[in-house]
């Protein structure tokens, strides 16, 4: 038993020193600003790699083989390692002094999902709110190395389909060699986020705010530099644009990027997530344009400027598209306030936060292939009482699915549902009203960021009970990790002596 809680701490020990080499990042990052907190980042930093060191070398003697039980416990609080280590540069610094508002900004980034608990982003140090954004883009990748890398490990069915054949991710590795596999990940990851850190400079952006909202759209997380999110840019939107089309790519499995870049694109348009996702993007940004136009002044409604630069139309498709992409990858920018537009698209923007980009990709929530799935194992059931003796499978990408992928499947859905609801009631039983309620547990467990309600898009969490703000940093936490990963360290059988 020592041995297994040396393998479990050594992987501690190594997640702090990736946190403390980049908490040192931005401490660098804020002495080329001059922002007056170098000193405190630094510190905060190496405290971090000293704490990490330590507990490497008093683990050094580990075993090199590691369980599943094991490996759900290095997953599940290997993330809340990094959140309470994360909170450091906020507490030294004095950005935020309250641990519970730390802790939830730290958890929000990490996981991806954007609620805040600033009101006033644009007067903060370019250190801190660099930090910010890198623990968007540290979760993010981590959640793409995780589903590739480690979640087949564990046996997980279903987790992330990248291929319907086999549990997991393991029938569409880049590579045999896992650690070759995330390389090029990580390198893709890089390259895009590069890519866009250009194209927003050469857009209008300053550097820093390019880069700073280049790792928030890669990870899909939402953390702005600014008070008004991309709402800043509304008189910009080549801006906006170059932002829609790497949140989509954020979106996608980032294998399929791999076979693009490989000019293998017959793949990616074989894939039918990856249609379903296009099909979803078009048909969604359609259907919210065609109510904005029917409604001409619910454009103006919204609480930031919409200014008209290529005209009324080209405006409303802009925003229409901007939040539709936003919401259903879970990045969670805006460049609107949508719980104005009317009480339709509330509604509706609400059922996207159920979505999810695709499997494999940085986005949160329920994702594409699992409600392929579920639809095509709905029509299969019409089928089957029809032709009780026939056999009639699912299918994916021309191949069958077995019924153990379906019933994960069909078991993480209600899982998720369940969550969902037992999250709103945790809200509402601390006051909040019920829009408010379920507008939170969905996009705190989607990990989308903006909500409804009290804590809509022009909103901050600020405001949230201290009690709220640990509810949903822990629903944060389930949803990033896909609820089992989580949610398995809660039962009793798991901690039974083999």
């Amino acid at each position: 038993m020592k041995q297994n809680i040396k393998i479990i701490l050594h992987f501690f020990g190594l997640l702090l020193l990736f946190n403390g080499g980049f908490i040192l990042v931005s401490s660098l990052i804020s002495l080329c600003y001059g922002d007056g907190v170098t000193l405190p980042l630094f510190l905060s930093g190496l405290t971090v790699l000293i704490g990490g060191l330590l507990i490497m070398l008093l683990t050094k003697n580990h075993t090199k083989e590691m369980s599943k039980r094991e490996g759900y416990i290095v997953v599940a609080f290997g993330w809340i390692v990094m959140a309470l280590s994360g909170t450091l540069p906020y507490l030294f610094t004095g950005v935020i002094p309250n641990f519970t508002n730390a802790f939830f900004e730290t958890m929000s980034g990490y996981t991806t999902t954007g609620a805040t608990i600033l009101n006033d982003i644009e007067s903060q140090p370019h250190g801190v709110l660099f930090w910010r954004s890198l623990t968007h883009w540290i979760g993010g990748m981590g959640i793409i190395v995780l589903a590739v890398a480690i979640l087949p490990l564990l046996g997980i069915g279903g987790m992330q389909l990248f291929a319907a054949e086999a549990p997991g991710p393991s029938a569409d590795k880049l590579h045999p060699r896992i650690t070759d596999t995330a390389k090029r990940l990580w390198l893709i990851y890089l390259g895009y986020t590069a890519a866009e850190t250009l194209l927003l400079n050469m857009a209008g952006m300053s550097f820093f705010d390019a880069i700073n909202h280049a790792m928030s759209t890669l990870s899909t997380g939402g953390f702005s530099t600014k008070n008004h999110s991309i709402a800043h840019w509304n008189d910009t939107p080549i801006v906006q644009y170059i932002i829609v089309i790497f949140m989509v790519l954020a979106g996608t499995n980032f294998v399929l990027s791999y076979f693009g870049f490989k000019a293998n694109f017959k793949r990616i348009f074989q894939d039918e997530e990856f249609k379903l996702y296009t099909k979803f993007l078009i048909t969604f940004t359609a259907a919210v344009a065609v109510v904005l136009c029917l409604n001409s002044s619910l454009n103006q409604d919204s609480i930031f400027n919409h200014p008209q630069v290529f005209g009324a139309t080209e405006s409303t498709l802009r925003h229409a598209l901007f939040q539709v992409v936003a919401v259903v990858t879970t990045t969670g920018f805006v460049t609107a306030d949508f719980t104005l537009w009317s009480p339709f698209l509330v509604v509706f923007f609400f059922g996207l936060m159920f979505l999810g980009g695709s499997s494999g990709s940085t986005s949160g929530g329920v994702k594409v292939v699992r409600h392929l799935l579920l639809i095509r194992n709905g029509f299969m059931e019409f089928k089957r009482s029809l032709h009780p003796n026939a056999v009639v499978p699912v299918r994916y990408n021309s191949k069958t699915v077995s019924r153990e992928i379906v019933f994960n499947v069909l078991g993480f859905f209600i899982l998720y549902m369940i969550s969902f609801i037992i999250g709103a009631l945790g809200f509402a039983f601390i006051g909040l009203d019920f829009e408010s309620a379920i507008g939170v547990a969905a996009s705190s467990l989607g990990n989308v960021g903006p909500a409804l309600g009290e804590f809509g898009p022009a909103n901050t969490f600020s405001e949230m009970p201290e009690f709220g703000k640990w509810w949903a940093a822990f629903l944060m936490l389930i949803g990033r990790l896909e609820l089992f990963t989580v949610l398995i360290l809660l039962t009793p059988f798991f901690w039974r002596n083999r």
